[in-house]
């Protein structure tokens, strides 16, 4: 297949200089399919496997095709779950930054009032699960009467977790002169009717890469007694000795159980579940992401939406009971074109769990031979050492945008009836700063954040000290960048 590049697209500067800066270097299939067939504003239905770059294939054409000066929502991008919800918000966001592109997130667990407040002000896309934007659209907080672009991300998990009555609900309401994008890894019966429902003429893209998820992951299976699981794991953890790893199990009890074991061990290791508060989950698939701790313990939650770099290891502790739940969860490694590890615990009353997820991925998974004595013993120095080791700070993907932009903090916000225009009228004020210097406003209520581009922050926070907001002096400070 030839290589080809993002260039070919003819994409805006503004969304070609987040792409570079992203070091998203060529295309995937469902990138260059996906992206063609949205600027042709057609509809699509693409049915791709996880890991292949679809979030980028659908944000990357809605953030080119929306007109920035248009205040309502243009587009709706549907999410089963809100860790996944949060995971297109922030991709979104990044790609795009230098359009200053406004992106709501919608989920559950987070305050009805706060995400109704950033909703009356500039939003160009929002991002949400069913039931959340089913409320908003209930209490008429959210308007899509301009929605020009519909994106429903992993329709499957959609069906899977009852979603589909409120999907119904949600798509009636929206006007039928848009663009609608499905995305799923199977298409089974309900989510075809959903297609024949609320799609036209789609264009059908079914991804079959050569180079599939399967391929760059080794597989193994381990037969373990259920009694000695927990010694099984240590035994594992210590003769692999990965860098990062995601254990899955499939209760919260055993997750709880789980971490509370390895702790006591002093394992670097945090836990992920639905029974967390979600600041708390959102804090610690940061943390993951940034190699504060080695070794997260988690339930499905943790199996979607979540796109974090180099996890060299996934550990079902508990079998997955079908298919697509495993090729999810084993696909938190081998992103892209790394390479990755999967190791799948089974107990002998398991075996029809391994059946079927040998059948769904057509190809039988190797035996994992339990490690000597002598093995263990050979590893346990080399794996003390990365346990009690601080892994580098891995940063994050939009670390290369963040360094020519810097968020500014000014006291002053929605009480004191401060707007966008009255920070952009002292901004493009100052000697030597265009709008095109100006990035995302977000005024709150005591305080107002700025994002200042093309490396002017410095400049423009010094020149602040001087210059009245709305005829005042106001406090400005700097604030940490995502």
């Amino acid at each position: 297949m030839n290589e080809t590049t993002f260039a070919q697209f003819g994409l805006q500067e503004e969304i070609t200089k987040a792409i570079d800066l992203l070091q998203y270097k060529h295309p995937t299939p469902v990138q260059t399919m996906l992206i063609e067939a949205m600027l042709q504003h057609k509809d699509v239905v693409v049915q791709s496997q996880t890991g292949s770059g679809k979030t980028a294939a659908f944000a990357i054409p809605i953030c080119e095709m929306l007109d920035w000066n248009e205040n309502k929502p243009q587009a709706l991008i549907l999410t089963p779950t809100r860790e996944l919800a949060l995971q297109v918000k922030e991709d979104v966001f990044h790609i795009g930054r230098f359009k200053r592109v406004k992106v709501a997130v919608l989920i559950g667990q987070t305050p009805f009032s706060v995400q109704e407040k950033e909703l009356k002000q500039k939003t160009h896309i929002v991002v949400g699960t069913p039931g959340r934007v089913m409320d908003h659209l209930q209490h008429g907080t959210l308007d899509l009467s301009n929605l020009k672009y519909l994106i429903i991300d992993e329709a499957d998990e959609m069906l899977n977790l009852g979603f589909i009555p409120q999907m119904d609900e949600i798509l009636k309401t929206l006007r039928r002169d848009r663009q609608t994008v499905l995305l799923s890894a199977t298409i089974p019966f309900q989510i075809q009717k959903l297609i024949d429902n609320y799609c036209v003429e789609p264009e059908i893209v079914v991804i079959e890469d050569e180079d599939r998820v399967f391929d760059r992951i080794e597989q193994f299976k381990y037969e373990v007694i259920a009694s000695a699981k927990l010694k099984a794991l240590k035994e594992v953890l210590t003769v692999e000795n990965p860098d990062s790893c995601i254990i899955f199990a499939n209760q919260k009890a055993t997750v709880d159980e789980i971490t509370k074991e390895l702790n006591e061990l002093r394992y670097p290791v945090f836990k992920l579940h639905g029974g967390l508060e979600q600041k708390d989950r959102i804090k610690i698939i940061n943390d993951f992401k940034s190699g504060a701790f080695r070794y997260l313990i988690a339930t499905d939650v943790a199996a979607r939406g979540l796109d974090i770099e180099s996890v060299s290891l996934i550990i079902n502790y508990d079998s997955p009971l079908d298919g697509e739940t495993y090729v999810h969860r084993i696909g938190r490694t081998g992103r892209f074109d790394q390479s990755g590890k999967a190791i799948t615990f089974f107990t002998v009353n398991q075996g029809k769990y391994l059946n079927h997820i040998e059948a769904f991925i057509k190809q039988p998974l190797e035996v994992y031979e339990r490690p000597s004595a002598d093995v263990i013993l050979a590893a346990r120095p080399q794996f003390t050492q990365k346990k009690n080791t601080l892994q580098a700070n891995k940063g994050n993907k939009a670390s290369a945008l963040n360094v020519e932009i810097m968020r500014l903090q000014i006291k002053g916000g929605k009480q004191v009836k401060i707007r966008p225009v009255d920070i952009v009228g002292a901004l493009c004020s100052l000697p030597g700063i265009e709008s095109n210097d100006i990035g995302v406003i977000q005024i709150g209520e005591l305080f107002t954040d700025v994002e200042i581009l093309n490396h002017k922050g410095n400049q423009v926070f010094r020149q602040l000290q001087e210059t009245p907001i709305k005829g005042k002096l106001r406090r400005v400070t700097k604030t940490n960048l995502k």
